[in-house]
């Protein structure tokens, strides 16, 4: 059981995950580009080597590879790092596997700015903007470890092709394991708020949580909602959001071109126009450096969810 406050890289849940599931499910096989040591797909290896293949540094063969396996009734996992699992094997994905829908689920490590001294070419923050373009692919950012299990269980159970977000470093545990349920396309409400509501994925829940304390603190009612399927997103949560307390901010560890911010605000233009401020990174590559240092540059702080709150609360009265 992993208990809430601590820290757990979301990477190794999916890697103990993958073994929970093949024991109970022999169609299940897994794939990686040579990076099972970073990924974790090795504790499967080491538990079902019959079910593990290592395609070398060839991501496009293995989506390949994986499509025909999917093709002949296996579910089939596939890891890369998010910079090579959604940049260099996108034709692949959209092709063989988006197109024709198939089982494949694209399992990416290593996203977002906390990758930390690796830089920025491998510091991906385009992907869940990539993955989204693609039709009928889900799209899934979990906050921590609790999360990633759970929803790891779900994608094995949906049919169809699926893109899951995890990252390297620990993050802290936000979810009590035994009481949190995961839903593929349902946000989550987390605290209730009547003022403003701060919409996050990935590690920027546990910031959002935070950022809704301290503006309680300032006597500002912030609402909370996890929002991990980015796609195909939680329409009803956001829309009654917005109907209910006229602001809100969303907050990712991704460009806020084309991530979470984006698909929030379509579903807010189209049907309950209120303010919409989007903490992430503003449209620029990441930079090698310590995590805190980074995530301070970036801006990616309950300081600046914040300060961003306050921006829509004053843009609703104005």
């Amino acid at each position: 059981m992993t208990e809430i406050g601590m820290k757990k890289e979301t990477r190794v849940a999916y890697g103990e995950t993958l073994v929970e599931l093949g024991a109970k499910n022999e169609k299940i096989v897994v794939m990686d580009a040579d990076l099972s040591g970073s990924t974790k797909t090795g504790m499967f290896k080491k538990a079902y080597p019959d079910r593990f293949f290592n395609a070398g540094i060839a991501e496009g063969d293995m989506v390949g590879v994986a499509a025909g396996l999917a093709a002949s009734g296996y579910t089939v996992f596939v890891s890369s790092f998010a910079m090579f699992a959604s940049g260099r094997a996108f034709e692949q994905i959209r092709n063989t596997v988006g197109y024709p829908r198939l089982n494949v689920k694209i399992c990416a490590s290593h996203a977002g700015i906390t990758v930390g001294p690796d830089g920025g070419t491998h510091q991906c923050l385009e992907d869940v903007g990539i993955m989204r373009t693609i039709p009928g692919m889900t799209v899934i950012n979990p906050a921590d470890a609790v999360e990633a299990r759970l929803a790891l269980i779900a994608a094995a159970e949906h049919d169809g092709p699926v893109y899951m977000r995890f990252g390297r470093s620990a993050v802290p545990v936000v979810f009590d394991e035994g009481m949190y349920e995961f839903e593929i396309g349902k946000g989550v409400e987390l605290k209730e708020g009547t003022d403003v509501t701060i919409i996050a994925s990935g590690i920027m829940v546990e910031m959002a949580l935070k950022a809704a304390f301290m503006l309680q603190e300032e006597g500002i009612s912030a609402r909370v909602v996890n929002m991990a399927t980015i796609k195909p997103i939680d329409r009803e949560i956001i829309i009654k959001a917005a109907t209910e307390t006229g602001a809100i901010v969303t907050a990712e560890e991704h460009n806020i071109i084309g991530g979470l911010g984006s698909a929030v605000a379509e579903v807010v233009c189209e049907t309950v126009p209120v303010p919409v401020r989007r903490v992430g990174v503003k449209d620029k590559f990441g930079r090698s450096g310590g995590i805190p240092e980074l995530l301070s540059h970036y801006k990616l702080t309950p300081e600046e969810i914040v300060l961003q709150a306050k921006a829509a609360i004053e843009q609703k009265k104005g």
